[in-house]
């Protein structure tokens, strides 16, 4: 269509990420570097209302772009269930789904919770670092869990629908990076602790958010007392091949350049041998409320979203209207490909 993309994100991310949207550019200059690392969103926010000046602009938002919601509940959504359903299958049909975990960021993925609670019953746990606990401790800070963004509630996350909310450290994420990772890392996994081979092999392609949402896929289980028929379903929402220069800095800050199977056995030991269920809320009513009212600040306060769309998310009524656009959506998807097709 002719259309220029420019890309927007905080400066402080890794390399790799850089390195994959320039092959998607024409100019450098359309890669826009905002100050900070994951956590700082809303100098995102200001970068892209000063482009949205200019009216040829149209800026895709997905912190507040609802179709992003509704993509994930009904595509990914459905994915997910019916990876359940294989397996439920493949094992005598005596499971029961009983939660989704899932790292924020944009809370787009999420969304896929919501179809999974309306399918299923199950369980909605949102995840966020543990250096930024805004959910938990309406808080801040800095961490290195690069895909997830904090300081803020994403407009699109249904937060009367969340049961659950946990927090995991980005030392625990740079630190299994780095064991999943190097030949001593894995040698331990498959010498001392049985793990089979090929899952160690697949453990190499976790990124942050995907070790993330395993650990915290763990903590749930024992926070609920999940047992042998009970299935959690998380979602691996990054690669590793983004982050080998977070890597080398690992190495050198925490493990003086050499990474030994003592430290293996000591990450594992701290990360995955003794998750336990603490910086998590089991939600009530209230906790809800307090979480979805710390959205006010962000969207009403700064972005100048209508106190009325803020307010009417409260209730599910108009996250179940949202899901009517869909096939509308699908129709206009269809007509935009055809003009794409007649032009070339």
């Amino acid at each position: 269509m002719g259309s220029r993309g420019v890309a927007v994100l905080p400066a402080g991310m890794s390399q790799e990420r850089f390195d994959w949207l320039d092959k998607w550019v024409s100019d450098p200059s359309d890669i826009v570097r905002t100050p900070g690392t994951e956590s700082n969103v809303k100098e995102i926010y200001d970068a892209c209302n000063e482009m949205e000046l200019d009216p040829k602009n149209f800026i895709f938002n997905q912190f507040c772009e609802f179709g992003n919601h509704v993509g994930h509940y009904e595509v990914t959504g459905r994915a997910l269930a019916s990876v359940f359903e294989h397996v439920n299958k493949a094992t005598g049909g005596k499971l029961r789904l009983a939660a989704f975990t899932s790292a924020t960021g944009s809370a787009g993925t999420i969304g896929a919770g919501d179809r999974l609670k309306d399918d299923y019953g199950a369980k909605i746990v949102a995840v966020e670092a543990l250096e930024c606990p805004t959910m938990l401790e309406n808080g801040f800070g800095e961490h290195n869990i690069q895909g997830i963004g904090d300081k803020h509630i994403p407009l699109i996350h249904n937060v009367m629908n969340t049961d659950v909310v946990v927090g995991v450290s980005d030392r625990a994420t740079d630190e299994l990076d780095v064991m999943f990772n190097t030949d001593a890392g894995c040698r331990y996994l498959a010498e001392r602790k049985g793990v089979p081979v090929e899952i160690v092999e697949t453990l190499k392609h976790f990124g942050f958010s995907a070790i993330c949402n395993v650990i915290a896929a763990i903590k749930t289980a024992k926070l609920l007392g999940l047992g042998e028929t009970d299935a959690l379903i998380t979602i691996a929402t990054d690669g590793a091949d983004l982050y080998p220069s977070e890597r080398v800095k690992t190495l050198t800050r925490r493990f003086n350049d050499s990474f030994t199977e003592i430290d293996a056995a000591e990450v594992f030991a701290e990360h995955l041998a003794t998750v336990n269920t603490d910086a998590m809320i089991d939600c009530t009513e209230r906790d809800r409320t307090r979480i979805f009212n710390l959205g006010y600040y962000t969207w009403v306060e700064q972005q100048d979203t209508p106190l009325e769309v803020f307010e009417a998310r409260r209730s599910q009524s108009f996250w179940r209207d949202l899901r009517k656009y869909l096939p509308v959506w699908d129709d206009l998807i269809g007509e935009f490909n055809r003009r794409v097709a007649a032009k070339n």
